[in-house]
């Protein structure tokens, strides 16, 4: 069985950033109105803090209570948060489906590869139900290390276990992909569904 691993945000889930405009799903675009919070403002603290809570170093919850006074916010780190998980979940319904036929086949095991804090994995992987989909979470909280640091692709290595071939990796970050190609996976720049329905591999099994 071979083991298919996808990034989340970019891939299962419509990004923000994304090179083509009309692909973009902006979760904050009302956040001004419904929290004084100005969008370029909160992005700050992807730049400056989030790198700590992604790895699992710091509580995500304890960043925002510092960071959110910086900014003038007159809300809670709680409230922010249900805020983004409540909104930040346009699925990539096309691509899922795909995943589920390709389950189907019997002949792989799909996981997701992501940089995620605890709390937004939790939501994901429970309220999202992705954990119906999916055999395990590998998020740079729980492992340590976030993508595209080595020692995320060697500690999944290790997690899966020997494999008969190179795992198969799609992800929308060129600079992910690189990383993954020196771990000897078998990695895939994701920019549309067809990067993964095309895949030969992928192709072959779905006929």
């Amino acid at each position: 069985m071979r083991a298919v691993l996808f990034d989340v945000d970019g891939v299962l889930i419509h990004s923000i950033f994304h090179p083509d405009p009309t692909r973009c799903r902006d979760w904050g675009q009302h956040m001004e109105m419904d929290f004084g919070v100005k969008r370029e403002d909160f992005n700050k603290f992807f730049r400056q803090d989030y790198g700590d809570v992604a790895r699992g170093k710091r509580s995500i919850v304890t960043a925002l209570d510092a960071f959110l006074p910086t900014i003038g916010a007159k809300t809670n780190a709680m409230d922010l948060l249900a805020y983004w998980f409540e909104n930040d979940t346009p699925l990539n319904l096309q691509l899922l489906d795909g995943i589920k036929r390709l389950q189907r086949t019997g002949q792989v095991r799909v996981y997701l590869a992501t940089n995620q804090e605890h709390l937004r994995a939790y939501h994901l992987w429970t309220n999202l139900r992705l954990n119906h989909i999916f055999d395990d979470i590998f998020y740079s909280a729980r492992i340590g290390f976030a993508k595209p640091d080595p020692e995320f692709f060697a500690i999944i290595d290790y997690k899966l276990g020997p494999q008969s071939a190179a795992p198969l990796f799609f992800d929308d970050s060129q600079k992910n992909i690189d990383a993954a190609k020196q771990a000897v996976w078998d990695s895939v720049l994701f920019e549309t569904e067809d990067d993964f329905f095309n895949h030969p591999w992928i192709k072959e099994q779905l006929k």
